[in-house]
């Protein structure tokens, strides 16, 4: 128990830090689409699921091995992510409400939290440092299989709020009121977590390439 406890409340700290999935479900809530909110949830939280269960078999490992496999993957991310910045800001200028140019039905938002979140490796490298420091060297398996489970159901449960605190009246109200600037502070951030990405890939290319020509 103790150890489902530290995964849990390490998760937890990553969880509520802000980040793409957060300004997703976010503004398709506030912006009156709870059934979208709720459907990018459940592919947010099934690609948590998949990173859990791939970090124990030991994909942070090979990416940790093989670094350019996680860059090819982190590149793909931070590309993604401008597209769907470029989609919001577009429907901004053209009238059009941002996340119904992005989004429309389950299956669109469901694939698009799912594709948000496949495409940031790193969640895998957390899950293996995570799964490596807490589990034990000849943890059962149902104490492995426990802590996926916990890792998957802290996602659904912190997204499915998400969804149910900004899809409240009072909130929606706001928007409404403030859909253009919030459409375009939307669009700001989902473009800089794109931009973090392949800012953080190019520099550890410059890095790799400096040790290179240094060695040379």
């Amino acid at each position: 128990m103790t150890v489902l406890l530290s995964i849990a409340m390490l998760h937890w700290v990553v969880l509520i830090t802000p980040g793409a999935n957060f300004v997703l479900v976010g503004q398709l809530a506030a912006s009156g689409q709870r059934r979208e909110a709720l459907a990018a949830t459940v592919g947010i939280s099934c690609v948590t699921a998949a990173w859990a269960t791939l970090a124990v078999l030991g994909l942070g490992v090979v990416f940790a091995l093989h670094p350019v496999l996680r860059q090819v993957a982190q590149i793909a991310g931070g590309l993604y992510l401008l597209y769907v910045a470029w989609r919001m800001a577009a429907a901004r200028s053209s009238g059009e409400q941002a996340t119904q140019a992005v989004l429309r039905g389950w299956m669109p938002a469901m694939r698009t939290g799912f594709v948000t979140n496949i495409l940031n490796p790193k969640t895998a490298l957390f899950f293996s440092s995570v799964f490596a420091s807490l589990l034990p060297a000849d943890a059962p398996w149902q104490l492995v299989v426990a802590s996926m489970v916990v890792c998957y159901l802290n996602s659904l449960c912190w997204h499915v709020l998400l969804s149910l605190v900004f899809s409240n009246h009072r909130v929606q109200r706001f928007y409404a009121t403030q859909r253009q600037r919030m459409n375009r502070v939307c669009a700001v951030l989902v473009a800089a977590f794109g931009a973090k990405l392949l800012w953080q890939v190019s520099q550890e290319l410059w890095s790799l390439w400096r040790t290179r020509a240094a060695a040379l």
